[in-house]
């Protein structure tokens, strides 16, 4: 490891983008060389005012050769079905990437292209990238080159439900209804996203639809062993930031609160960024507003046949750039936490 790595963000411009910039621009072993966005140019601290006097660097349109040229890690806060345009170039230039849209988290062209719509122009480097969840791939994610990172309401879910799914043979059905603030849907101008349409509402939307439906699927299933289903549910929070889920899993045979609880410290034990609520006590958005934690609680009906996990993030930092940071710091050597404590 250098004792400095240099790095570049793509997309710079959106939510996930800025959230990656202002974690870098506070690790003190990273330096930011090279920010870009091909709908947005000028002085950060201009997009930004929040960055007055405490960045110089300027938002280019993006440029290949200058990305290669000025880094060592980049990350892609693109939007989905255009990280797979520019991964390629970058990993074949010889730089570390770790993606943060949805083109390379699944493993089969052919799901990625019924659920999102647009054929994968790079199916060949879907083997390569490796799912950015440390708790679970850790190993894997140490010494890579290319990271795929979670989904926000993905990280939520399977964070809650992988010591249940990996220890239980006998779950009978999932069911996942998830809220999410608005900043989920991304920086961008829609008529539903609009102040007064978002405030003061609540609303499911793309029921039992849902694109992060699939990724969830993906991961449990390997985390079970055999193919696993969920029925998952999304909701707009009237939120700016943050996740909740709560998710319902029917057992065949009973648990007690106890041995869930049980269950679960242990799967946790030495996870810096996965906090276990006391019995009785469930997580709220604002308990992880702004920090890279996961929050969990857990609860289990009177038939100790049904067990009720709630989760908590900030959907813009451990649902993407938190963990996206979390990730760098593996690949590169640092500290797992350096820069998010």
């Amino acid at each position: 490891m250098k004792n400095h790595i240099r790095a570049g963000i793509l997309g710079v411009s959106g939510y996930t983008g800025r959230e990656v910039f202002s974690l870098l621009l506070k690790h003190p072993g990273v330096r930011i060389t090279y920010v870009a966005a091909n709908n947005t140019q000028g002085p950060m601290s201009a997009i930004y005012p929040e960055f007055l006097n405490r960045t110089t660097l300027v938002c280019q349109k993006f440029d290949i050769k200058k990305a290669v040229e000025k880094c060592d890690v980049v990350f892609l806060a693109l939007p989905h079905t255009e990280s797979m345009n520019v991964a390629p170039k970058l990993l074949k230039a010889g730089l570390r990437v770790i993606d943060l849209s949805a083109d390379y988290r699944l493993k089969k062209a052919q799901v990625y292209e019924a659920w999102y719509d647009h054929k994968h122009t790079d199916p060949k480097n879907l083997g390569k990238a490796i799912y950015g969840m440390p708790e679970l791939f850790r190993q894997k994610i140490k010494g890579s080159v290319f990271v795929a990172n979670p989904g926000c309401y993905p990280t939520a879910a399977i964070l809650g439900l992988a010591p249940l799914i990996s220890t239980r043979k006998d779950i009978q059905s999932i069911v996942v209804d998830a809220k999410s603030g608005v900043s989920g849907a991304g920086r961008k101008a829609s008529l539903g996203l609009l102040f007064p349409e978002a405030n003061e509402n609540f609303k499911a939307y793309k029921v039992l639809s849902h694109q992060h439906s699939p990724e969830i699927e993906q991961y449990l299933s390997q985390l079970a062993g055999h193919a696993t289903k969920i029925h998952f549910v999304a909701h707009l929070l009237p939120i700016t930031r943050g996740i909740l889920n709560t998710m319902y899993v029917q057992l065949k045979e009973g648990i007690t609160l106890n041995q869930v609880h049980g269950l679960y410290k242990k799967f946790y034990k030495m996870e810096p960024f996965v906090r276990l609520h006391p019995a009785g006590s469930q997580p709220e958005t604002k308990n992880v507003s702004n920090t890279n934690f996961c929050d969990i609680g857990l609860a289990v009906s009177p038939d100790k046949k049904m067990v009720v996990i709630s989760s908590a993030i900030d959907n813009l930092v451990k649902g993407a750039a938190g963990q996206a940071v979390q990730n760098m710091n593996i690949m590169c050597g640092f500290n797992e936490t350096e820069g998010l404590l």
